[in-house]
């Protein structure tokens, strides 16, 4: 009996000592998170839990048998930009000078000014384009279409200067196709996409040796297709479209024709849609010039040792 009541207080000390220490437990750890409490960030008309609820849920219930946890994930949707293109390598985009800031601009003003000198004409529209010679060699090109004329420009948009300017009436313009490249059965270089030809003139009628003389100037059509810059940005995605561009030519050519009075005027404008060739068989020459985009104002690099 007497060790029994020696025992008892120090068991009431041991008691009294461990509710002492839970209680400092809970005070610290209800102490620290005071004044703190869980929001949730659900909008009115959620009734669906949360993934943490889920998680909360699952972890509060450790006596029930386990079950296979169910993770409530909200589809993500990624709305992707159409500008610049996804897929579009800024960098690159960098090395043609026609990207620079203000390059165009100043292009476009200096072009405009240079007509309304001239021949007084309004320029109704400015596109950036490709054409493509008779002996497929890309080409950087401008093209402005007034009133009465087509302008293709050979713009340096290193120098910010037009290098040459070809002038085409628009009343000797007869037939524009629209339709995807062709090439001759043997050809050994062919390119895909489609493009555009406006001619103003006969083939027929061209000389043979104009028509074997890559830089010759006496070709009777000329071809384009876009270019390769077109998603770089929204400004050069409307200047560069090949439909755009012919949205303004068949109006202004058709204005043209009923307002051309001259004896040999041609008939209507006809527009159609079917295969454009190219008539090179080697290729060689346009091989590499369109390999390293020699047509274009490109930044090269340096040049070194």
């Amino acid at each position: 009996m007497k060790r029994n009541a020696r025992a008892d207080p120090t068991l009431g000390i041991m008691t009294g000592f461990t509710r002492k220490s839970s209680q400092a437990e809970e005070m610290s750890t209800t102490g620290s998170f005071e004044g703190f409490q869980a929001v949730s960030l659900k909008q009115e008309g959620d009734d669906q839990p949360s993934e943490t609820d889920h998680l909360s849920m699952e972890e509060e219930d450790p006596g029930k048998d386990p079950m296979p946890r169910q993770i409530s994930r909200q589809s993500s949707v990624t709305e992707s930009t159409l500008y610049p293109n996804p897929y579009h390598q800024p960098y690159i985009s960098r090395k043609y000078f026609a990207t620079r800031p203000g390059a165009i601009e100043t292009a476009m003003e200096d072009l405009k000014g240079h007509v309304a000198e001239t021949s007084g004409e309004t320029v109704q529209g400015f596109w950036l384009l490709t054409k493509i010679d008779h002996w497929n060699n890309e080409q950087e090109r401008i093209l402005l279409v007034t009133d009465k004329t087509l302008l293709i420009c050979k713009y340096d948009f290193i120098m910010l200067s037009c290098v040459q300017l070809q002038r085409i009436p628009l009343s000797a313009v007869y037939r524009i196709c629209l339709g995807n490249f062709t090439f001759p059965g043997m050809s050994l270089d062919k390119r895909q996409g489609e493009g555009l030809r406006i001619y103003w003139g006969s083939p027929e009628e061209q000389s043979l040796l104009s028509r074997w003389n890559p830089w010759s100037t006496e070709v009777p059509y000329a071809t384009f297709t876009e270019h390769p810059m077109k998603y770089t940005s929204e400004k050069f995605l409307e200047i560069c479209k090949l439909s755009g561009f012919m949205s303004k030519l068949v109006p202004a050519i058709q204005n043209a024709h009923k307002n051309s009075t001259g004896s040999g005027s041609r008939k209507k404008l006809m527009v159609l849609t079917e295969p454009i060739l190219i008539e090179t068989y080697t290729g060689l020459m346009s091989f590499i010039g369109n390999r390293n985009k020699l047509g274009y104002s490109l930044a090269r690099g340096s040049i070194g040792f």
